[in-house]
Parts: C-alpha cells; sequence; structure tokens
C-alpha cells in the first residue's frame, strides 16, 4: 500500500502473520479480519473474498496497537493530533498529563500569568514560544469539555487523559498561593470535587510529583516548584483516597531524596493499611550508572508493596533503552539537580547574555569549580560515593563520558570532551596538537589555568559554555547502560514498560521508539519472552488503566500493529535518531525513526501507516479517540467509537 492509498475501507484482512494477541498467550498463525472499525474474525484461514483489501503478513508479527504509558503529548496534540512520531513506531494509544501536569483546566491564564508555559517549559524542556502558542489553542476551562473538545481534532491514535494535580491546585488556589501556603478546607473540599468531577466523567486516573528539581519556569517563581510539591502528605492521601474508591490509577513520581517520604508515599497503595489497595504506577525501575543502588531498591520496594501482606497494586515503570541525553549548552534536564547549573537554566533560552554574565562572575566560578571537583580530588567522603557509585547526583562530570553532537568545530562531532580537552593541554603546553587551523584559533581563545598552571576540566567545560552557550550540543548516557540489568527492569512482573516521555524535551531525548526497543530485547530471549512483552505493551496496562483497547479479539476495536521481525536483530536504535527541524514548533526536535520495522499501523480500523508512509487520509480524518475509563464510556460513544468521524457530527 502506497500513501496514496485512503485509509477507508469496510474490512481488512491481515493474512497469515504470527498473532500474538495482547493477553500474554504465545503467538499463532492466524488471519485476522476487521470490519466497520473491530475486530470481526480471527481465525486460522479466511477467504480473501471476505475484504475490501488484504494485508500480506507473511513473516510478521501482528499485535494489538501499543500503548505508551507515560507521555506529555498533551500539548503536541493540540497543534498536530495526528501525532505522526508515535503513529509511525505503531502506537496506537498514548498516555498524558503525566507528573501533575496538563491542560484539563484550559490554559488558565490570569493577568500575566501563564500556568502552561510556567509548569512545562522547565519540567519538560519545551520552549516557551511552542507552548504560548499550544495555550492559545486551549479553549476552555472545564474537566469535561476538555474531553469532548478531542471529538473535533483529527486524532492520530487514541489519547488518554488524566487529572493532573499542579494544574488542579492552580484551578482552585490560584498559581501564587499554590506555591505560598497550605490549602484551607473550602479549597480542598474544591479539590475533591474536581478530582470526583473528573473521575466520574472518565479519566483514568491521577497524576502528583515528588522529583525535587522540577522548577517553573517564569519570574517571581524560577526558584520555586511546580505546584504539586507543595502538597502536605495529607492533601494527597486524601485525593488518592477518592482515586481509591473509584478504582482508578495514581500516577507518581518519588521524593528522591528522601526514602523515608518514598517508603510513606508509596504505601498509599496498600490494601492493608487502607483497605483497598490503590493502583499505583511511578517513575521510573532506572540503572543509574552513578547510584547502582537505585535499580535494585526499586525492584525490592516493589517486592514489599505488592506483597501478601501489603496487598498493594504498585508497578514502576521502565525505560527500555540506555538514558542517553543531549544538553543545548547547559539547557538539560540533568541541570535542574545542581544548583550551579540550575542558575543558568532558570533564564530564558534566549538570554545568552544573562548567562554569559554569570559565567564571567568570579563568585559563580568559584563555586562552579567546588561542584564539578566534589569527589573527584583527595579522599573524602563524595571521593569515597563516587569510587563505590553511590553519588546523589545524576551527571558524573567526566570529560570522557561526555560527547560531542554539534559545536561550532565540524570534526569534535562524536569526540569525547577528553580527546578534545587532551589536544588543547598539549597545545597549551608545546604549541601543538591541534588538528586544523580553526581548531587552533579556538584553543588560543583559553586562558591558562591558574598561576599559568595547565587548564583543568572544570575551566575548560565553563570556556565551552561560555564561548558556544547552545551552539554547544552534547551527550551523556545517565542510565541502563548495562543490556542484563536492563532486561531485569523491562522483564519483571512489578514494572511496566514505558517512561518514554513521548512529547517532551523536544531537543534532548527521543523514544518514541521505547516499545519496540522492548520487543528487540524480548526477541533475544525467545518467543515465549515476546510474547509476555507485547502483553505488557498492550493488554496489560489496557488492564491497569482500565481501557477498552489493548486486546486483538472478536469485537474489540480494530488498533493493530505488524512488526517485521526479521529487522529487530540488526535494527541499531542509536543510530537512527534524528535532529531535525519542526515547521509546526517553528523549533528542531529529535525523532527517531526505525525505518521498515513497522510495516502497518491500524487505528480503530482505519489505516494510518502502511509500508514505510502514512496513508492519504491521515491527519485529514479522525482515526483515534480520546478514551475514558471503561466504565464510563457510554455504550453509544463506545458503538461509534469505530467511525471517530461520527462521534465528531454527534458531538
Amino acid at each position: 500500500m502506497s500513501s496514496q492509498q485512503t485509509s477507508t475501507s469496510n474490512s481488512t484482512l491481515f493474512r497469515n502473520g504470527l498473532l500474538f494477541d495482547g493477553s500474554g498467550a504465545p503467538g499463532r498463525r492466524a488471519d485476522l479480519l476487521v470490519k466497520d472499525g473491530r475486530v470481526s474474525e480471527i481465525a486460522d484461514s479466511i477467504g480473501t473474498e471476505r475484504a475490501d483489501q488484504v494485508i500480506d503478513c507473511t513473516d510478521k508479527w501482528v499485535t494489538p496497537g501499543l500503548i505508551d504509558i507515560h507521555t506529555h503529548l498533551d500539548l503536541e496534540v493540540e497543534l498536530a493530533p495526528e501525532l505522526p512520531e508515535v503513529v509511525r513506531h505503531g502506537t496506537t494509544t498514548v498516555v498524558m498529563s503525566n507528573c501533575s501536569l496538563g491542560v484539563a483546566y484550559g490554559n488558565q491564564r490570569t493577568g500575566d500569568q501563564d500556568p502552561v508555559v510556567d509548569c512545562f517549559a522547565r519540567v519538560e524542556n519545551v520552549p516557551k514560544h511552542v507552548l504560548r502558542k499550544v495555550g492559545d489553542a486551549l479553549d476552555w476551562n472545564d474537566s469535561g469539555d476538555y474531553l469532548d473538545h478531542f471529538k473535533k481534532l483529527n486524532l492520530g491514535p487514541n489519547v488518554v487523559p488524566m487529572i493532573p494535580h499542579s494544574m488542579l491546585r492552580i484551578e482552585v488556589m490560584g498559581l501564587q498561593d499554590s506555591l505560598q501556603r497550605k490549602p484551607t478546607e473550602d479549597e480542598l473540599k474544591k479539590m475533591d470535587a474536581l478530582v470526583e468531577k473528573g473521575l466520574q466523567e472518565g479519566y483514568v486516573g491521577f497524576t502528583t510529583d515528588a522529583l525535587p528539581f522540577h522548577y517553573l519556569a517564569n519570574q517571581p517563581n524560577t526558584r520555586k516548584q511546580i505546584p504539586t510539591q507543595f502538597a502536605p502528605f495529607s492533601e494527597i492521601k486524601r485525593l488518592t483516597h477518592i482515586v481509591r474508591r473509584w478504582d482508578r490509577v495514581w500516577q507518581a513520581t518519588p521524593p528522591k531524596d528522601s526514602k523515608v517520604d518514598t517508603l510513606r508515599t508509596f504505601l498509599l497503595t496498600s490494601g492493608l493499611f487502607y483497605g483497598k489497595p490503590l493502583k499505583t504506577t511511578a517513575t521510573a525501575a532506572i540503572d543509574l550508572h552513578t547510584d547502582r543502588r537505585i535499580a535494585n531498591m526499586g525492584l525490592y520496594l516493589s517486592k514489599i508493596l505488592n506483597s501478601a501482606l501489603l496487598k498493594g497494586a504498585f508497578k514502576f515503570q521502565c525505560l527500555s533503552a540506555p538514558f542517553k541525553v543531549w544538553s543545548d549548552g547547559v539547557i538539560t534536564p540533568l541541570a535542574e539537580e545542581v544548583p550551579e547549573l540550575r542558575q543558568l537554566n532558570e533564564l530564558d533560552l534566549e538570554d545568552r547574555d544573562g548567562r554569559r554574565k554569570i559565567l564571567d562572575d568570579p563568585e559563580y566560578v568559584k563555586d562552579f569549580r567546588k561542584m564539578w571537583h566534589k569527589g573527584k580530588r583527595g579522599f573524602t567522603l563524595a571521593n569515597l560515593k563516587r569510587i563505590l557509585r553511590i553519588e546523589d547526583n545524576v551527571l558524573n562530570r567526566r570529560l570522557d563520558d561526555m560527547y560531542v553532537d554539534q559545536c561550532p568545530i565540524a570534526h569534535w562531532s562524536g569526540e569525547s570532551l577528553q580527546m578534545a580537552y587532551d589536544r588543547l593541554r598539549l597545545w597549551q603546553a608545546q604549541g601543538v596538537g591541534a588538528k586544523d587551523q580553526p581548531e587552533a584559533e579556538f584553543f588560543a581563545s583559553f586562558p591558562k589555568g591558574e598561576q599559568d598552571k595547565p587548564l583543568d576540566d572544570a575551566d575548560f567545560f565553563l570556556h565551552l559554555m561560555r564561548e558556544w552557550d547552545t551552539q554547544f550540543r552534547w551527550y551523556t548516557t545517565t542510565a541502563n547502560r548495562d543490556p542484563a540489568m536492563l532486561k531485569r527492569l523491562l522483564f519483571h512482573p512489578d514494572t511496566l514498560p514505558g517512561f518514554n516521555d513521548s512529547g517532551a524535551h523536544l531537543t534532548n531525548m527521543a523514544f518514541y521508539d521505547g516499545n519496540l526497543r522492548t520487543l528487540k530485547l524480548a526477541q533475544e530471549e525467545g518467543m515465549d519472552v515476546v510474547a509476555q512483552s507485547v502483553h505488557r505493551l498492550t493488554g496489560a496496562p489496557a488492564e491497569f488503566l482500565g481501557l477498552n483497547v489493548g486486546l486483538l479479539k472478536a469485537g474489540a476495536q480494530a488498533d493493530v500493529c505488524v512488526i517485521d521481525p526479521s529487522k529487530l536483530p540488526a535494527w541499531q536504535p542509536e543510530a537512527t535518531v534524528s535532529y531535525i527541524w519542526r515547521d509546526l514548533f517553528e523549533h528542531h526536535m529529535m525523532v527517531n525513526r526505525s525505518e521498515g520495522l513497522v510495516s502497518h499501523t491500524m487505528i480503530g480500523g482505519h489505516l494510518a501507516w502502511a509500508d514505510g508512509e502514512f496513508t492519504q487520509d491521515y491527519g485529514k480524518r479522525p482515526m483515534g479517540r480520546c478514551l475514558r475509563h471503561r466504565d464510563h464510556e457510554s455504550e453509544r460513544e463506545y458503538a461509534l467509537s469505530a467511525a471517530p468521524e461520527k462521534l465528531a457530527a454527534a458531538a
């Protein structure tokens, strides 16, 4: 099929594929017939005369459409509801409004306050001009109207919004008060009522956040965290009790710097203490390079919470890839947990002069050098923690572990900073070592070290930020370097594959292919693991969230993904990442294009992606829909869901 072919067809036959139905059952050779947007029949053989179009799936896997459980696509879906980077990877359902951030209550602008910009810009590393453009498109102020407005959009995948706690606090208290005081009892009752209302409208859950390095982006609040972080435990407990009563899901992040608070927070999942388990999903089970304890601690905590004694319903989310993060100078999520880097990150992206002023301040340089060398010199507690890999911060501050992606000197691309630094030291000592004249001229701009000593690595990095600012684009891998530990996390019964952050961190990371990476790793372990992994990417999260998707069975919504498994072994995901200009955002964006892996993506019975191209009417008509919890999807909506354009017309 080519892009010239329309996606519309009354019936489609996926023929002779290895079908995984999403239940965890082994794959079996079968035909799958889709009719009027639903799975009509699955059988060993179905006559081709029964279908308007036939897709040959010989030697391919046929699975339910994949589910991305952790995205921030609340923003992009308002500007480009077809969500192309999602659909090309076989993902047909995206869960949004994670980490307490979303747009359920519209743009919430009052006076000069712009909460969407304030909350998203630094936490999710989305440029302010993009966020303002999104805010302009938000024309509702009610959580029910938000769900309904999706009927007007030409959705690509299905979308699953949740109730975001930071925006809930802003809605009830106002932005400034949500950061400065505790809510009154009347305000708590209003929050209760809005959560109750949202769950009654069909929201699948409620999201909070406790990571201490999630900061606001606008003055006067650039040194304050997002509103959810100011909520006392009693408020979280009260609101999640409503979620528990409705048997919905609470998505959370742990208070990173306090093991006691983490345990207290996540004990809210316990059926022993609270009478009924609270379905809880948390970010993230991850193997940090600087703290080797975190991964095992996460799995151990999950085991305790889900034990027969505590009776929890707890799932950590797990990224299925090495956690490779790009940085534009100091504009990076890695900067937020380091005060000396965070100070630079507080400024607007365009404020290069402001950053230069800070970088030239002798007192700042002194503080930066102290931070940079902590644990790297002498024999101190910090040094011992570094040796044992139990450090407090994620960024390890090693030049041989930081790589150049782009900078004004082209041949630095792909090199570690250590390689350039070694050449600089040789050039300063002997006047030789520069690869070419531009590099020699740049080396001449560096100051000498203290008392004419060779420049150390702290001053080297400072000079790069001074001279190049965001033209200096580099990357490092902070977690999930050990393939064996990654598989242990990814296939553990107490985790769910996800934490892809799709739609956020536009220039810092790209894990739209996270689901496919999971299947690549599963294939290495055998077909039983593949069947279980398909389940963990489809049926399992759908069941956990209470969604009417994720399975291939008669009567089910026809969300289908066709994968060519012969392409998986040779696929190198790190080599398919690209840095492109996105006209929609008027900004660069990182994407990954796993060419040839997914041959077809069907959403609600409509082919959206076929043989490496989007279909002709993809983006021109609704294919997916806004999914409400299955207990609250009206029979009318569910009946019409096979034809979203009818829903739009009926709205």
